[in-house]
This record gives structure tokens, C-alpha cells and sequence, in this order.
């Protein structure tokens, strides 16, 4: 499998000056870092609004830094909001990041999930998924030679060059986001990556694989003409040490992640509170204070422990043929140092394994397109929690019951 590296650009309350100048120039130098120690992937998320959570409103301009100092790592939308942006502006700063870091853009497309990104920008959160599907269309026609016009119900374009275009062509490779697991199999008929953001078990990801891969080979129903890109990755919380217990202390800030995915997911369009209404780090806290044997299981879960305990999760998600495991510690306070460390020793001691047994899953996966392998249609009902194995520990029964203390 191949790995990549996942940031939010989260930044706890209390906010001081310097800080997000700080958390800016540290995930660079980590990306750089990573770039010379050989992961495969570095993805960006678009945000907007969302305190604390993600402070990374403009991925583009992220990554065209990030670009200038790497030179193998591909870099990846993780997503970019087809919901927020004119499809013209995504196919202009898509292709001149693309120009910029010598072909290594990987477009990861999405709708949001949150009526608190969406309603400033004049989006209903109920026609999300229709806008996303026009966009697609308007954007794909956007990266080929000569003019192209587009005239839709939510984008109107008269005929136009756009340009820059791309190094990569057709184009960069095409995600999308999969916040719902259902999605994943949606993503199968689109014909396109499928950018998993669930932390699901691995005997979750074994069904979701097979129900994503038979979708692709049985029931493909492309938005557009493009290149198909079949591939699934999936979100990991992480933080590799030389004991388990050093890893666990270090990643207190995946417990945070966490909790604030919780804490907000169950409310209608997970709506986040009015601006400026709550500290998210104090309501952890006492989340964390009234549920410390919750907190202690959370730290259990995901790929957080010495190399050989990663390594023992890892070869479950391998029999799974998940393309890729995307790792994510850049959260909550954990610090610099600790993730550097942790991307040192895990690319150290674990990730040449795994990078060297890919091209066997290149040969599965060609069979299976082929369809000299046939896939079993797994039911996957009963892998349909969105937050999987590894946050079963913190719901929002438990964030109810730190405001009640309080």
C-alpha cells in the first residue's frame, strides 16, 4: 500500500499571536520532511469557518508552497469544495498547481458537510449533492485543449478558454470525498477515487472495498469524461513511538480530533455553534476528565503505538486492498517534534514493507478491472458507523454529559 499524510491545520483555543504563522511553517516542514523520507501522498483539506477544527480556508495556496519544497511527494485536494467554488476557479488554480510542482496534483473533489461552510456562501445544504454533480461536469471540460461554454442550472459559463492547463493530462487524478460510508460504493460507479474520511475497522474497510470495486467493474455510471482513477484511501488517526505508551501519550490531540467530530456531527447539518460561542478545547477537557476510560480506549484505537503494533494493524488493513492509508497526526496540541519523530521512525520501521508489497495489489486490483477476479457483494449494513472502531469510545452521550458537569 502507499501512504500518505493528512492535515486539517487544527488550533486549539486559547489562540495567541503567532500561533497559526507557527502551525503554518511546522506542517510545511513536516510535508518537507516527509517528501525526503518517501510517502507517497500529502493532502489538504478545504475549511471554512470551522474554529479550532481547521484553520485551512485556501488549500491551494497550502500546497503551492508545499510544492516549491518537495520534489517527489504528490499533493493532494483533500478535498477542494465544488460547493464554494466556480468551477472555472477550480479548473485555473488546479492546472497552475499542477504547472508548479511538475505534474503532482491529485484532485480530491467535495460538497462540505456543514450548513455552517455553506450558508455564507449562499448554498443550500439540501441541494449540496445536485450542485457537486453539475460542478464535476462544468470542471472536466474546463482542462482540455480549446474553449468551453457551460449553461446549468446552478453555473452559468459562456464560451471561454481556460487556462493555464495542466502538465498531467487529461488531467490529475480525481477523489471524492466519502464523509458517509455509503458514498463509497457512489464513488465506485462514478468511476473515481475514493477519499475515505470514516476511520473505519479493517473488517469494515475488507467490505467496503469489495462493494466500491464491484460498484467500478458492474455498475459504472460516469459524471463526465474523464479518466477513470480506481483507488480507495482511508483516513488513519496516528503516532508512531518506541513503546505504546509513548505513542498514546503523544497523541492526546487524535482524541481531540475526535471529540470534536462527535461533537458536532450529530446535530442537524452539523451546524456548529454562533461564532465565537465555544471553547472546543475546554469542552474536550471535560470530556476527557469525566471519561477517562472512554479517552483511554480512543488512544487504543487507529494506527497509534510502536512500530511493531502499528505494523500487526497494518497487515489486517492489508488484507483488505486498501490502496492507500492516509495518516493523520497533525491534531489537537500534538506537537512539532513529536510528529516528526513519529514520520521518521514509522518510515524507518514500517512503511518499506508495505510500499514494497504495492505491486501486488497493482496485479490484484488489474484483475480484478478485468474481471478475472470476481468480488463477493459483501451486505455492509453492518459497517455503516461513520466514525468506525476507533471513536466508538466517544459519542455524543459523553459530550452531553462533560456540558452537564460543567
Amino acid at each position: 500500500m502507499k501512504f500518505g499524510i493528512f492535515y486539517e491545520l487544527q488550533l486549539p483555543r486559547p489562540w495567541n499571536d503567532g500561533d497559526e504563522h507557527r502551525l503554518y511553517q511546522n506542517a510545511l516542514e513536516q510535508i518537507e520532511l516527509a517528501d525526503r523520507l518517501g510517502y507517497d501522498h500529502a493532502w489538504q483539506v478545504e475549511h471554512h469557518f470551522l474554529e479550532e477544527y481547521s484553520h485551512s480556508p485556501s488549500p491551494e495556496t497550502f500546497l503551492a508552497a508545499a510544492s516549491q519544497r518537495t520534489k517527489r511527494i504528490r499533493l493532494g485536494h483533500g478535498i477542494y469544495q465544488l460547493t464554494t467554488n466556480h468551477p472555472a476557479r477550480i479548473a485555473e488554480r488546479t492546472a497552475s498547481l499542477d504547472l508548479l510542482s511538475n505534474g503532482r496534483v491529485e484532485l480530491g473533489m467535495g460538497e462540505s458537510a456543514s450548513i455552517t461552510e455553506l450558508e455564507p456562501f449562499g448554498v443550500d445544504m439540501e441541494k449540496k449533492r445536485e450542485i457537486f454533480e453539475e460542478a464535476v461536469r462544468a470542471v472536466i471540460p474546463m482542462f482540455k485543449d480549446g474553449p468551453t461554454e457551460h449553461h446549468g442550472k446552478y453555473f452559468d459559463m459562456p464560451l471561454r478558454t481556460v487556462i493555464p492547463k495542466p502538465l498531467q493530462k487529461p488531467h490529475p487524478p480525481l477523489w471524492v470525498a466519502c464523509s458517509q460510508l455509503e458514498t463509497l460504493a457512489k464513488v465506485g460507479e462514478w468511476g473515481m477515487g475514493a477519499l475515505g474520511f470514516q476511520f473505519v475497522s479493517a473488517d469494515a474497510a475488507h467490505a467496503w472495498v469489495h462493494a466500491y470495486y464491484n460498484a467500478f467493474v458492474k455498475r459504472q455510471n460516469k459524471l463526465a469524461d474523464y479518466r477513470t482513477n480506481p483507488n480507495i484511501a482511508l483516513v488513519s488517526f496516528f503516532m508512531c513511538a518506541p513503546t505504546d505508551e509513548e505513542a498514546r501519550a503523544r497523541a492526546d490531540g487524535d482524541t481531540f480530533f475526535q471529540f470534536a467530530l462527535r461533537f458536532y456531527g450529530q446535530s442537524p447539518g452539523r451546524r456548529r455553534p454562533p461564532a465565537g460561542t465555544v471553547n472546543m478545547w475546554d469542552e474536550y477537557h471535560k470530556w476527557k476528565a469525566a471519561n477517562p476510560e472512554a479517552h483511554a480506549a480512543a488512544l487504543r484505537g487507529g494506527l497509534i503505538g510502536s512500530p511493531d503494533t502499528i505494523r500487526r494493524k497494518l497487515r489486517r488493513f492489508q488484507t483488505s486492498n486498501i490502496d492507500q492509508v492516509v495518516l493523520l497526526n497533525q491534531a489537537g496540541r500534538n506537537t512539532h517534534e513529536d510528529i516528526c519523530e513519529s514520520l521518521e521512525l514509522f518510515a524507518k520501521e514500517v512503511m518499506p514493507e508495505f510500499q514494497a508489497a504495492h505491486p501486488g495489489l497493482l496485479d490484484w486490483k488489474q484483475r480484478v478491472l478485468n474481471r478475472e477476479i470476481a468480488l463477493e457483494e459483501i451486505d455492509t449494513s453492518a459497517f455503516t458507523e461513520r466514525y468506525g472502531g476507533t471513536m466508538k469510545a466517544i459519542g455524543p452521550k459523553e459530550a452531553a454529559k462533560a456540558q452537564a458537569a460543567d
